[in-house]
């Protein structure tokens, strides 16, 4: 356990207040801290050196006192991290997928921090011969003397001559796509600048599609250059207006076309480039309608649309025979069943597999392509997750898909669709040992304030006395239809060994028990998020997995608002909060539209700068601006300067105005990491301490707690 915390705290820098008065839509608020925002943020995102001197010092005055209080925690850390670091098998590999005469893979040195890509002749995959080896790129490689490097996404072309990757050096998601040439080994000159992470080779691995990200940080523009060529050859296939769009690209299962998907969390569109002819323009499949969302992909002799229209909330299955899959064309193949959420499909020639959610719990279901008899995949712990993992080709009866449980490593499977074999070829394995029995998880129900059930997922080890004397961390999410499904995590058994319940709530905002779930917990109703996690704490006390005031609430991004709202509105429940890059500053940020996720994210939160109910209700649980004085438990807030979705002056601001106002002594901490960004340190071990550091923090806010009892 942590030393025991000291009373004695070091003093906490004290923000200087310059008050903003902002009006809008008739309102007046005035902003303490606005000052935290660098103007020239755009420049600090490309070169965090530029930040402006005096908030630089802030930022670094307070690592500097977050440091110095859990001091006392520090071998806590190294002891955590050393844990989580001993179940991961260092030289792990992926398992290989086959395309044409190759299989691909990614795989870790020992020690190493960022992957290496590669592939072998596929014989010798077969035949399980050593050697053969090619690599492709090693990240690890590159990344020496950087403080920061991450790569998005590397693929190869389909004819096997290219690998193209995209890098991003200073946690701005601004990505820099290279490619490479596989017979040289030679990396082809002019680089793409300015680019968002995903990529595509046409079918016939003579093109390369890319999407610009603009000053704002949002992709405004589709590209097309010669896979082998330069900036000069850069063509502009498609240009989207609406800035409050996102836009992805990739290829269809059976190579046959370019799909370009465009959308936000309610409104989507689909635009089609037939492998034909990749320099055409591009095809809108069905025209964006609001609230419509729909995804499609080719089925060797006809489209299949995955779509909320017409009422199915938790989405149906269509087909189409069109050569462009307008609505007029589609037909009904999966029909829509209330509670049964499908939330990805995946085509093969004969067979047509999905993945369906039921109550957190998620399973597989295959079609036969010719007799629509179907085959069911799903297993029957408690709470668990399946994952389909649909590899390169399109003409195979082999369907890989993993499994996971909270007290179960991930398993890969590899299932026959013909035999309905199934053949395991992978167990994620855990160096230090992990015993599955010695653990339990269990699924429980807490009811919300208006009657919803709300499920939770609990870990504990078993045995562990359901009397309130256990700690208990409390995670949640709620947000952007993201579930929070029920998987094996090697970072959670650093608390669970030592006598910790780890409990994560199912609440309103994800799609844990379907869409509708989703929407319950959006915009207009997006408190029922924070009541949601509110009851949760409560059942689980109201049945001994915890006590009140003795929990630790834990969220990250929109997790992190979830976090500040609970904070205020129940700030008697937590010995500590861990907000990680948290969303705090609500109704400031969405109404900036320079920032690269306001318009976008209006459909999530509302629009507060040309709604007025928008504008009141956001108004009315902003974390930052519903800060009073109170008796706040401890708070840990992170964030990353070079963060583009959750800026950093969003925890700098807020734990500024909670430090003014607690009335506890208990301590608000901020750590601002001045080499990262939204994700946090990139290579795999460091970001393990920043976990190590959450969680040492929580043991430490528990034992505070119980030594003022």
């Amino acid at each position: 356990m942590a030393a025991a915390p000291s009373a004695a705290l070091p003093e906490p820098p004290v923000a200087p207040k310059r008050p903003k008065r902002i009006e809008q839509l008739g309102r007046v608020r005035v902003d303490d801290y606005a000052w935290m925002k660098d103007d020239d943020w755009q420049k600090v995102l490309r070169d965090p050196a530029v930040l402006r001197p005096d908030i630089r010092a802030h930022l670094e005055a307070e690592n500097a006192y977050t440091k110095a209080v859990l001091a006392p925690t520090e071998a806590l850390q190294e002891a955590m991290f050393r844990e989580m670091r001993g179940r991961i098998k260092e030289d792990d590999s992926t398992l290989p997928a086959a395309d044409g005469a190759f299989s691909y893979y990614v795989r870790y040195a020992t020690g190493a921090q960022h992957p290496i890509y590669a592939r072998k002749p596929r014989a010798q995959i077969r035949s399980d011969e050593t050697g053969g080896e090619q690599v492709l790129l090693d990240a690890d490689a590159l990344s020496k003397g950087k403080a920061y490097f991450h790569v998005a996404a590397g693929e190869h072309s389909p004819d096997h001559a290219l690998f193209a990757y995209a890098v991003d050096e200073q946690g701005s998601e601004f990505y820099r796509i290279h490619v490479k040439d596989l017979v040289t080994g030679e990396l082809l000159p002019g680089a793409v600048e300015n680019a968002m992470g995903d990529f595509a080779f046409s079918p016939d691995s003579r093109w390369l599609f890319w999407i610009f990200r603009d000053e704002s940080g949002r992709p405004s523009k589709l590209f097309r250059r010669p896979a082998r060529g330069g900036p000069g050859e850069d063509v502009e296939v498609y240009h989207e207006a609406d800035p409050g769009m996102f836009m992805s690209v990739g290829v269809s299962a059976d190579r046959s076309h370019v799909i370009v998907h465009i959308g936000n969390q309610e409104t989507t569109e689909t635009l089609l480039i037939p492998a034909a002819d990749p320099t055409a323009r591009p095809v809108v499949v069905e025209p964006r309608r609001v609230g419509v969302k729909y995804d499609v992909d080719h089925w060797g002799d006809r489209w299949v649309i995955r779509t909320n229209d017409d009422g199915a909330i938790d989405f149906k299955l269509m087909t189409s025979t069109a050569a462009v899959p307008a609505k007029a064309s589609w037909q009904t193949y999966v029909p829509h069943r209330p509670g049964r959420y499908v939330t990805g499909f995946s085509p093969t020639a004969r067979k047509l597999a999905w993945l369906e959610r039921v109550d957190a719990n998620t399973r597989i279901v295959i079609k036969d392509k010719a007799s629509g008899a179907e085959q069911p995949i799903a297993f029957d712990e408690p709470a668990f997750a399946l994952t389909l993992e649909p590899g390169y080709e399109f003409d195979t009866d082999q369907l890989r898909f993993s499994y996971q449980s909270p007290t179960t490593p991930r398993s890969w499977f590899d299932y026959d669709m013909r035999s309905g074999q199934r053949t395991l070829r992978k167990v994620q394995e855990v160096p230090s040992g992990h015993d599955p029995a010695r653990y339990e998880a269990r699924r429980l129900f807490a009811k919300a304030p208006d009657g919803a059930e709300v499920p939770i997922t609990v870990l504990m080890k078993r045995g562990t006395p359901l009397d309130g004397s256990a700690p208990l961390l409390l995670y949640g999410y709620g947000s952007y239809g993201a579930a929070m499904d029920p998987g094996f995590s090697i970072r959670s058994l650093s608390l669970v060994d030592r006598g910790w319940i780890y409990a994560t709530a199912h609440i309103r905002g994800g799609s844990e028990k379907g869409w509708g779930w989703f929407l319950d917990g959006r915009k207009f109703k997006k408190t029922n998020t924070f009541t949601d996690f509110i009851a949760c704490a409560e059942t689980l006390c109201a049945q001994g997995y915890g006590r009140k005031g003795g929990i630790v609430a834990y969220g990250g991004s929109a997790g992190g608002m979830l976090m500040g709202a609970v904070a205020n509105m129940r700030p008697d429940l937590w010995a500590g909060i861990i907000a990680a890059v948290p969303f705090v500053d609500v109704l400031n940020t969405m109404s900036d539209t320079s920032l690269p996720l306001t318009p976008p994210e209006w459909p999530e939160w509302g629009d507060p700068i040309h709604d007025e109910k928008a504008y009141d209700y956001i108004a009315s649980y902003s974390p930052y601006d519903n800060v009073t004085a109170k008796p706040y438990p401890a708070i840990l807030a992170t964030g990353g300067l070079s963060d583009p979705r959750v800026t950093y002056w969003e925890p700098a601001k807020w734990a500024a105005k909670l430090r003014a106002h607690t009335t506890s002594k208990n301590p608000v901490l901020l750590k601002i990491n001045m080499e990262a960004g939204h994700g946090g340190a990139a290579g795999r071990f460091d970001f393990l301490k920043e976990i190590a550091l959450d969680f040492a923090f929580a043991v430490w806010a528990v034992e505070r707690t119980r030594a003022q009892a």
